[in-house]
């Protein structure tokens, strides 16, 4: 074979993902040296006026392509202006400058994408009607029963969308994106996968190219995969994206009292610059119910999923490990929250 096809994907203005392909002609693979910078219509994505539109698209990180197969490639791109100047949607440039501050603080991410699949306007195990909901769900033949029995659940009548699930997990494995897990979340038809761990701006490349290939494997079933914060007003579990972090401080021994305290004490100082970059209608989900904490206040604990932070059972025994930021919603920038919880932890 001697041409590549390079699927080109970006994040435009809506935190949405766009993507077009390209022909590398007179090559049998490509590595990232390889790939010319690219253009797209930036009117028509809301990233530039229709008096001077063009976007160029400046190749970033590549992974093998798991739907085309072969030696094909996708590839994540930056977004600058024809001058060089990066689009206020390119948040990877200040990310990566933020950890490029200090490398040898070697910072850890596993990040929890929650998401729910909807279909024909609902989520997967959910009724369609055209009555009126006033306001939310009501109790009526076909509604789900209350939240329970699906978490990380198994049978046709809890588990609604596995064949999705299981084909996003596959997909992301042989793109080479490090994902570690899946389980069903405590909503129907919400869904949960873990990305990492992950060093550094990897972290947000990894969960951006998971992301693109989850759109991708729900396009094919006809499905939508929402990262709505609270995609179902009422007494139903939100989705976030749960924040594992740590340091080499952190991870080695003594590191509980000596880094992650001193970092949860930093973290709480911060806690409204935080709430303003995680999220989208994160205020819907941040109610002090459904395993979080109001997002007007600032705990944390051993074990509590109620709190902002929550430090695992094997962490506080052990003396070291990590801590969870349990604050970002669903649809956050991975670039913009893992910068900016390095930044608050390690350099101020």
């Amino acid at each position: 074979m001697s041409y590549v096809i390079a699927e080109y994907v970006w994040i435009d203005a809506d935190n949405g993902l766009r993507c077009k392909a390209r022909v590398i002609h007179g090559k049998k693979t490509v590595e990232l040296s390889d790939l010319p910078s690219w253009n797209f219509d930036g009117s028509s994505t809301g990233q530039a006026p229709g008096e001077d539109s063009e976007v160029i698209i400046e190749p970033a990180a590549v992974f093998p392509d798991p739907f085309r197969g072969g030696n094909h490639v996708i590839v994540l791109c930056d977004c600058y202006t024809p001058k060089g100047e990066p689009i206020p949607t390119n948040t990877r440039l200040p990310a990566k400058e933020i950890f490029d501050l200090a490398p040898e603080e070697e910072p850890w991410f596993g990040i929890e994408q929650e998401y729910t699949l909807f279909k024909d306007g609902v989520p997967l195990g959910w009724p369609t009607s055209s009555a009126r909901s006033f306001g939310g769900p009501t109790v009526q033949m076909g509604f789900p029963g209350p939240q329970g029995p699906y978490y990380c659940s198994a049978g046709a009548d809890v588990a609604f969308g596995r064949d999705i699930v299981e084909e996003h997990l596959v997909m992301c494995l042989e793109a080479g994106i490090n994902v570690s897990g899946i389980n069903a979340e405590v909503m129907p038809g919400q869904w949960e996968y873990q990305v990492g761990p992950c060093t550094g701006i990897e972290s947000g490349d990894h969960l951006w190219m998971s992301r693109y290939i989850l759109n991708r494997v729900c396009e094919k079933y006809g499905v939508v995969a929402s990262l709505d914060p609270k995609p179902v007003p009422g007494d139903w579990n939100g989705a976030g994206c749960h924040t594992n972090y740590s340091t080499k401080a952190m991870r080695e021994k003594g590191g509980f009292d000596k880094a992650i305290i001193p970092a949860i004490d930093k973290l709480e100082k911060k806690h409204a610059e935080h709430i303003a970059v995680y999220g989208k209608d994160n205020e819907k989900r941040l109610t002090g119910k459904h395993e979080t904490q109001s997002i007007d206040k600032f705990s944390w604990g051993v074990a509590h999923r109620g709190a902002s932070v929550r430090v695992g059972n094997q962490t506080a025994s052990d003396g070291f490990g990590y801590l969870e930021d349990r604050r970002p919603a669903s649809n956050m920038d991975p670039y913009v929250v893992t910068s900016k919880i390095f930044q608050t932890t390690c350099l101020e």
